[in-house]
C-alpha cells in the first residue's frame, strides 16, 4: 500500500477533473471503475470519491487507487491509496507498481498544489 495526502487552494471540480483526465491518459491500461459524489444542501463540502485501476508490469497484474477529494470553499484535500501489485500469499513482497500508480496522481497534483498553497497547511 502506498499513500499520499495534500491539502491546498484550488477549483474542486478542476481538480477531479484533472485528477480524472491525468490519471486515465498516463496509462493505456488505466480504467476508471466506479466513483461517487457526495454535495450536501446548504453547505460549503463537497466530495468526489474515485476508484482507478491498471495493469503493473512489475507485479504482473493490477493495481488499484482509491482517490478522495474534498473541497471546503477554496480548500481542496486531496487523499491517494493504492492496493494490489504483488502476488505473495501470505505478505506483500513488491509494491513497486503500487508506487508507481501513485506517482502518476502526484505528478498530476503536486504542480496545483504548488501553485496555491493552502498557508495554513505546511507542505509535505
Amino acid at each position: 500500500m502506498a499513500k499520499y495526502e495534500r491539502i491546498f487552494r484550488g477549483d474542486f471540480d478542476a481538480v477531479v477533473g484533472r485528477v480524472h483526465d491525468g490519471v486515465l491518459s498516463a496509462s493505456m491500461s488505466a480504467s476508471y471503475e466506479d466513483g461517487s459524489n457526495i454535495e450536501p444542501r446548504g453547505v460549503d463540502v463537497r466530495c468526489a470519491v474515485r476508484v482507478f485501476e491498471r495493469y503493473s508490469a512489475f507485479g504482473g497484474n493490477r493495481v488499484a487507487m482509491n482517490v478522495t477529494i474534498v473541497g471546503v470553499g477554496d480548500r481542496v484535500f486531496v487523499s491517494a491509496i493504492t492496493a494490489g501489485g504483488s502476488r505473495a500469499v501470505v505478505w506483500k513482497v513488491n509494491t513497486l507498481g503500487e508506487e508507481d500508480f501513485l506517482r502518476t496522481l502526484t505528478d498530476i497534483v503536486e504542480p496545483m498544489a504548488k501553485a496555491a498553497p493552502d498557508d495554513d497547511v505546511p507542505a509535505p
